[in-house]
């Protein structure tokens, strides 16, 4: 053959265009690039479909235009809506990308005082990194920072970016960490309010009365309730609720709800000046 290789590439016109992609696939699977610059015997044909051999003289980008018929060698290995197909070269799918690793997922749960004030988090994670060999790989700590901002909700996704295992025929999987909010012994959250239940007898519901209320920020504010408490009243306090993300200095409000204790039983006397005061 002297300094020219050979590589058998003349379709037989009696093939279908399926065994034409059969067998174009599976040539490229077998020799791939160096095989068409080192040459293939012209005696590997598939079910006689290659019949004359061809000459490669060092371009092998014209080859694969020639092969192929263009330079992308999976060019004939796409969906018919122009969608990837995984073909399984060594782990590269569609048009030669790698895939990446599915995310991780894990919850991250803080207390309704971070998601008001706002903190940095530090989460250890242990994961595979590849040596500097390029085939050997180690198990490595890594400290991740997550900077909390006030006003955070439930649901909150914070992703680092392929901080997940590595390895030689993946992309590393995303890192996502998921805000759950912890129950809070005093304060229920609804979007940027906070809920605040106050417990109340009967004479206070009737009557005035002031209450003291501490808020996340250590403050305690003093309340006058001068309406009568009944089942569906509500306190509204501007701006004394949760803050916005987008804008730390806007709030919600603090909605303070009213649970009333009634007596559980009154003697005759008591229910005579009962009647007597609601009669007035």
């Amino acid at each position: 053959m002297g300094g020219d290789y050979y590589v058998s590439l003349e379709i037989n016109r009696n093939a279908t265009d399926a065994d034409i992609k059969k067998a174009k696939k599976a040539t490229y699977d077998k020799f791939g690039e160096e095989g068409l610059k080192r040459g293939i015997p012209s005696d590997l044909g598939v079910n006689g479909a290659w019949t004359e051999g061809y000459t490669f003289h060092g371009n092998p980008e014209k080859i694969f235009r020639s092969f192929f018929g263009g330079d992308n060698p999976f060019g004939d290995f796409y969906a018919e809506d122009g969608s990837d197909i995984d073909v399984g070269f060594g782990g590269l799918c569609g048009r030669g990308m790698r895939k990446q690793d599915a995310p991780i997922e894990r919850d991250l749960h803080l207390a309704l005082e971070d998601l008001f004030h706002g903190c940095t988090k530090k989460m250890k994670i242990s994961r595979r990194v590849m040596n500097e060999d390029g085939y050997t790989s180690s198990i490595k700590d890594k400290i991740l920072s997550i900077n909390i901002k006030p006003g955070w909700r439930q649901g909150t996704r914070i992703i680092f970016e392929k901080e997940g295992d590595q390895g030689p025929n993946c992309i590393p999987a995303d890192i996502i960490f998921v805000v759950q909010q912890k129950n809070h012994p005093r304060f229920s959250r609804q979007e940027h309010n906070l809920i605040y239940t106050y417990d109340i007898d009967l004479e206070k519901a009737l009557t005035s009365f002031s209450m003291e209320i501490e808020t996340l920020d250590g403050r305690l504010l003093n309340i006058p309730v001068n309406d009568i408490v009944h089942s569906n009243y509500t306190k509204v306090v501007p701006g004394e609720g949760m803050p916005q993300s987008a804008d730390p200095s806007c709030r919600g409000d603090l909605i303070v709800k009213f649970h009333v204790k009634f007596p559980e039983k009154l003697s005759l006397k008591g229910k005579r000046l009962i009647k007597q005061a609601l009669t007035l």
